[in-house]
């Protein structure tokens, strides 16, 4: 019967592929509920299952004395050395008891249920533990479930759910159909762990590259930055230390094999390969392409660049709705101001006809103006954007004159805009007063007529 026992729990353990040591655990921590249970008030109490006999043992731990008062935690003399002839007062014994005569039925009964319960909890925190540790990894299953448009996936061992938000758009499942996603979280909840997947995210991309592109597993090649609206389109900077490997080139394959796979994976999903350059200048050039650059300024301060493309490559420069400018902004950190050639050139020169000599400001002498412009500061506006520790580092010039330099252009800088916005918004109303004239003078005319 006790072999019995033993053969049951390693089918038990088979069976929901956990750790026969693991499955025999709980057997001893149900039985101990169950003894708890019937002498709640003792914490003496242990229970042994026998690895080799598969026989069940309570062991009380009791104390040697010469008169007993509590049956449960004391043992007499006499009686101890009847199990142990070397017993002697004060000693503690482990007293053996049948588990079967000890427990009544109800007991067993008991035990039976906690141990299901128990499994069922090993079970779980055995699947935890296998997916916790696979966070960020590839995994595949079936679509068991669509309950209210998350997919219920079948992964073998256990189900995971994709939901809706990290879904690829436009994509549809039915039931039975091959998916594969990343394992984006596992959460521990009441009836057992949560795994969360993902086909949106960019470690997904990332990952994909990893199983396609041998050299970026092999870390030869380094995924730098990914910019992705999941379904429409990626923009992924590539990298190698080595220069004999061209990083955008054995990501694409021979014949694009590569690249290509992993669109049919992501439903046509289009993807730009981009070679990375830390030249900020560089990075936000090549991450424009197709379209060509012919200018760019750089405003460091505001992590922004304006950039002009050939007139007739604007449209492709700033994309359908803008997403060619905004992923190529996510992938570079820089704020993208994106104009023609032909706009850039208006832009510059109206600031240079806006641009004012800065002896014209109010309080600039012409010992001072020559010193600004020894220092390269030859306008107002350039006065404006200086620095403080830029400007006393000029001979003469102190702390408290370069704040009241920098105070004086920025109000008169301020003052030539203001004025320059009413100016537009006069002409702008004019333009409407001569519309709304010759609108007034047609329709005359038509009633006339």
């Amino acid at each position: 019967m006790a072999y019995d026992i033993l053969e049951g729990l390693a089918l038990i353990a088979r069976e929901k592929n956990i750790d026969i040591e693991t499955v025999i655990g709980k057997v001893e921590e149900s039985l101990l509920a169950a003894a708890k249970k019937r002498y709640p008030d003792y914490d003496n109490i242990s229970i042994e299952l026998s690895r080799k006999t598969g026989d069940i043992t309570m062991i009380i731990i009791k104390k040697v004395v010469e008169k007993v008062a509590d049956r449960m935690r004391e043992i007499s003399l006499v009686e101890a050395r009847e199990l142990d002839e070397s017993a002697e007062l004060g000693n503690e014994m482990e007293i053996f008891r049948d588990v079967d005569e000890e427990f009544g039925r109800n007991a067993i009964a008991t035990a039976k249920q906690i141990l299901i319960q128990k499994v069922r909890e090993a079970e779980r925190d055995k699947i935890y533990d296998e997916y916790i540790s696979r966070v960020g990894q590839l995994a595949s299953g079936s679509v068991q479930q669509i309950d209210k448009g998350n997919l219920i996936i079948n992964m073998g061992k256990a189900e995971a759910i994709l939901p809706v938000k990290e879904q690829i758009p436009r994509e549809k499942y039915r039931q039975g159909d091959r998916i594969r996603a990343l394992i984006l979280d596992v959460q521990k909840s009441l009836s057992g762990p949560q795994i969360i997947l993902s086909r949106a995210s960019n470690d997904f991309m990332r990952r994909l590259f990893e199983l396609e592109v041998p050299e970026i597993f092999e870390r030869v090649i380094e995924i730098k930055e990914i910019a992705r609206e999941p379904g429409e389109r990626t923009k992924l900077a590539v990298y190698s230390a080595d220069e004999r490997i061209d990083p955008v080139g054995a990501c694409v394959g021979i014949k694009g094999v590569r690249v290509q796979s992993i669109v049919r994976e992501l439903n046509n999903e289009r993807i730009d390969i981009i070679p990375y350059s830390s030249n900020s200048e560089v990075f936000v050039t090549r991450s424009l392409a197709p379209a060509k650059v012919v200018h760019i300024e750089v405003y460091d301060d505001e992590r922004a660049m304006t950039v002009a493309v050939e007139d007739d490559k604007l449209s492709l420069a700033i994309g359908k709705a803008g997403q060619n400018a905004r992923l190529a902004s996510r992938l570079t950190g820089w704020k993208i101001n994106i104009m023609s050639e032909s706009e850039y050139n208006e832009m510059r020169k109206r600031e240079a006809e806006e641009m004012v000599a800065v002896g014209r400001m109010e309080g600039i002498g012409s010992k001072l103006e020559e010193k600004l412009v020894s220092a390269d500061i030859n306008t107002v506006q350039q006065l404006a954007k200086a620095k403080v520790d830029d400007l006393i580092k000029i001979e003469g010039i102190g702390q408290k004159t370069a704040e009241n330099l920098l105070e004086k252009a920025q109000t008169f800088i301020a003052e030539l805009e203001a004025k320059r916005r009413s100016k537009e918004a006069e002409e702008s109303e004019k333009g409407k007063d001569t519309a709304s004239k010759k609108s007034t003078r047609s329709s005359a005319h038509e009633s006339g007529a």
